[in-house]
């Protein structure tokens, strides 16, 4: 699934009418939005919440987000940073992209971040979530950190 960047894009199946049953976002009153910008927010906060998740975003996202953490008076790390979503009037498929801690089990992890971003999604929004998506892209090793630390063996 590409991460499209349109919010008018609709997840709900061809020839549904989202009028025809009354859901928590179509009430008497009117209609209720949920911005994309919303829900990366919580799935991106639901997903860090699972012991196991090390980072989210892709290695050249990491590597941006860590560059403009550095920069004085930025607003610290982005909590959106490996989260894609495409939101329609009343369902939300999600993409995840992380890197997980050596030793957690893969599947586990997965399962775990699945329900539970689809429990914060829905609880919050209302939306109904079709799918959440965990693509893992890498594996944190402990002695990563170790080597970029090491003095050279040589000079």
């Amino acid at each position: 699934m590409t991460k499209p960047t349109s919010t008018s894009t609709s997840v709900a199946p061809a020839g549904a009418d989202p009028a025809a049953s009354p859901t928590p976002l179509h009430t008497d009153q009117g209609r209720i939005s949920v911005a994309q910008n919303v829900v990366q927010k919580i799935a991106g906060m639901a997903c860090r919440e699972i012991s196991g998740v090390h980072r989210m975003g892709t290695s050249s996202g990491r590597a941006f987000g860590a560059l403009r953490e550095r920069i004085p008076g930025s607003t610290g790390p982005n909590v959106a940073q490996g989260v894609g979503v495409e939101v329609g009037e009343t369902q939300a498929a999600i993409d995840l992209d992380i890197v997980v801690e050596y030793g957690v089990s893969i599947a586990d992890l997965g399962k775990s971040i699945q329900r539970n971003v689809k429990q914060s999604v829905e609880r919050m929004t209302g939306l109904e979530v079709v799918e959440v998506n965990v693509n893992i892209d890498d594996v944190y090793l402990p002695a990563d950190d170790q080597q970029q630390d090491a003095p050279a063996r040589v000079s």
